[in-house]
């Protein structure tokens, strides 16, 4: 399984480290599955947690009323960021929109509501010793104009252009110098929010609607052609890094969490195949644990 997996991977110009794991059992699989990677968007997963466990503590309420103002905001190609006048939405619609379609404004809103501080607190909590998360998006983001002298809507038209040796250099690329996690830890993490552990059990159930909302289909959801599989998961992407995390779950009562992290040769932004190959390889894996 795992020369299969890397043969495809190497074909497509691809590193992988990935975990797949049966959530209410102990049959695991992994590639490379400690090592530390680059978490990009996933981070946002623990954030979840954390707003929905203050929610379920009473020290935030989901209806809590935001005004996201106009102007200048996070960089995104969609979602709030490309609003021209201010809107008001609650931290639940915000977090639907961190979750659902990735959203960094709301994202950034949602982390401030929070704290850094707790997120921390809540990894520490929950054992999760690798992941660290003490950047926000517009933190994130802003290493990388840093880094290339440029603003980073000037740096997503010239990042495809970039060398490997060039983007090397990013510290949005490299995991000791951004947000960062490995593939166990963050199965571990969906493991716990599935079996009502990461947080109370309402709160959990806050973050598995959220994550159930997700609208991309095009990474993990491409590996499974049936509709007796339900898919709840979270992307992760920046130049060279295609990542996603998520839970799979049967109507026969099996449920799985997989994370899959990939590294390009280069910064090629439409490459259909890669975004497949995590479908392949979560499916692939996936296949091995339950005929086990």
């Amino acid at each position: 399984m795992e020369r299969e997996i890397t043969a495809r991977a190497d074909e497509l110009g691809l590193r992988v480290r990935m975990h797949a794991t049966d959530i209410d059992g102990t049959a695991s699989f992994g590639i490379s599955s400690a090592e530390p990677v680059v978490t990009a968007s996933v981070f946002k997963v623990p954030v979840a947690v954390e707003l929905a466990r203050q929610a379920v503590a009473g020290e935030c309420d989901l209806a809590e009323q935001v005004t996201v103002p106009a102007g200048p905001k996070v960089p995104s190609p969609y979602g709030l960021a490309t609003f021209r006048h201010p809107a008001t939405l609650s931290l639940d619609a915000l977090a639907t929109l961190m979750i659902g379609i990735s959203d960094n404004v709301a994202t950034d809103l949602v982390f401030a509501r929070v704290g850094k501080p707790a997120v921390r607190s809540l990894l520490d909590r929950l054992g999760l010793t690798a992941t660290v998360i003490d950047q926000d998006c517009a933190e994130l983001l802003a290493t990388i104009g840093e880094d290339l002298g440029l603003s980073y809507e000037d740096d997503e038209r010239l990042l495809t252009k970039l060398s490997p040796q060039q983007l090397r250099k990013l510290r949005a690329l490299q995991p000791d110098q951004t947000c960062r996690t490995t593939p166990e830890d963050m199965t571990r993490l969906l493991g716990m929010i599935w079996r009502d552990e990461a947080a109370p059990p309402q709160a959990c159930a806050e973050v598995r609607r959220w994550l159930g909302l997700q609208v991309w289909p095009h990474r993990l959801r491409s590996g499974f052609h049936t509709d007796d599989v339900r898919i709840s998961g979270k992307t992760g992407t920046l130049p060279t890094i295609r990542n996603e995390v998520g839970v799979v779950e049967y109507d026969d009562g099996g449920r799985f969490a997989v994370a899959v992290f990939t590294e390009a040769v280069d910064a090629r932004a439409q490459a259909p195949e890669r975004d497949a190959f995590i479908g392949f390889a979560a499916a692939r894996a996936i296949e091995v644990l339950r005929r086990n």
